[in-house]
């Protein structure tokens, strides 16, 4: 086999090696990011709630606003009383004392109610408060174990990478550039195997006179059809052969 396909060969695997190491890091992510969506969601809960105490209040001191208010109307009233002169006007001071109470005790019953959105919402706070102090200790465990797992994977990500760049500094230039140019949109099937003659990137058959280039394995070359590189897996080591296979697999 030409070295440079052996290389390409090598190069490709590696790829799908580093390609690899980000969803791990997701997935071990994944458990903590719950937790911190989880608590998150509990700390915006208590904003909100919060934000309805806030106006609660504001609710409530314009209401008591309006009792003094209320109470100062009735108490003009009463002094009113003392000089009205026609049944006229008594009649009409009456009504507008009945109205200043129904007021005052819609204004009580309004306080009363806002009293009691203030306790439940005032209760319904301390409550995740309490979850989010039990969630801590647990978050901070979690962190833990997933920053020693990452660590983990980023010393193996790290060797992998010191092997692509010691594969690349062996290889041709021109070749690493084609590689590349290809790999941009093949992603990790780049460089695939020929199987029954069929190119295994688009799995489509290719032609003999393809096939006999890709058997001699002297130049480099193409799938007619997608542009993949092609390579036979017989002219591979057994060991080579075998990882090509779990790779292929593994897609």
């Amino acid at each position: 086999m030409n070295p440079y396909i052996k290389q390409l060969v090598q190069l490709v695997e590696i790829d799908k090696k580093i390609d690899l190491f980000e969803p791990q890091i997701a997935q071990i992510k994944s458990a903590l990011n719950a937790k911190l969506d989880e608590q998150k969601a509990l700390e915006k809960k208590i904003e909100l709630y919060e934000e309805e105490l806030k106006e609660t209040e504001v609710k409530r001191q314009k209401n008591e606003l309006h009792l003094a208010d209320l109470g100062d109307k009735l108490e003009t009233y009463s002094k009113k009383t003392a000089v009205i002169k026609t049944e006229k006007e008594l009649k009409a001071l009456q009504l507008e004392e009945e109205i200043a109470k129904e007021q005052i005790a819609f204004a009580n019953e309004e306080i009363e109610r806002l009293d009691k959105i203030t306790t439940l919402k005032t209760d319904e706070i301390a409550q995740l408060k309490e979850q989010i102090e039990q969630m801590q200790e647990g978050v901070l465990d979690l962190e833990e174990k997933t920053q020693a797992e990452v660590a983990e994977i980023e010393a193996d990500r790290l060797k992998v990478f010191e092997q692509k760049q010691k594969l690349l500094s062996e290889m041709n230039q021109n070749i690493i550039v084609f590689y590349e140019k290809i790999r941009r949109w093949a992603k990790n099937t780049t460089v695939v195997p020929v199987r029954k003659q069929a190119c295994y990137g688009c799995y489509m058959r290719i032609n003999d006179h393809t096939y006999a280039s890709v058997i001699k394995g002297e130049e480099i070359t193409t799938c007619p059809h997608c542009g993949r590189i092609l390579y036979l897996e017989s002219q591979l080591s057994p060991k080579e052969q075998e990882e090509a296979s779990e790779e292929s697999a593994s897609l």
